[in-house]
């Protein structure tokens, strides 16, 4: 596989991986830094960037749903979203829990500065975690 077509491939599934759609971007993030495909603060990067554009997409969905009475658990996930507000999308990393909490953001309409800065962090904050345990892991290995 190419350079051009690794990176773009971690990006797609970076992208795919924030949306309620499968993907597989810490799998494939690991496993080219562990080819050595490029250099890591460029597939850090690009795997943030492709997950923060899902969930921002995830944002945007969000303000297209109407307000009105919510099931229980949009209740709990505002009253989170309430209390600490955008700070809250530092966990849009997490499966399905970060999904949706992108999707009420948007329904709730928060501000889109604190949101896109909190969940970029977030999504950022993960991959950066996983980069430097593998590149501890591959320095180990040798």
């Amino acid at each position: 596989m190419s350079d051009a077509l690794s990176l773009l491939s971690l990006f797609t599934s970076s992208f795919l991986s924030a949306t309620l759609l499968p993907g597989s971007s810490e799998v494939l993030l690991v496993a080219l830094l562990i080819s050595g495909v490029s250099q890591p603060w460029l597939l850090l990067l690009i795997a943030t960037m492709g997950n923060s554009l899902g969930g921002v997409t995830n944002v945007i969905l969000g303000r297209f749903f109407p307000q009105r009475k919510t099931s229980r658990w949009q209740e709990k996930a505002q009253h989170y979203l309430k209390r600490y507000g955008a700070a809250t999308l530092l966990l849009s990393w997490m499966p399905v829990i970060g999904d949706l909490l992108c999707l009420l953001a948007g329904w709730m309409r928060i501000a889109w500065g604190p949101v896109i800065f909190f969940l970029c962090l977030g999504k950022g904050l993960r991959y950066a975690v996983l980069t430097a345990a593998t590149l501890q892991g591959i320095t180990w290995w040798h």
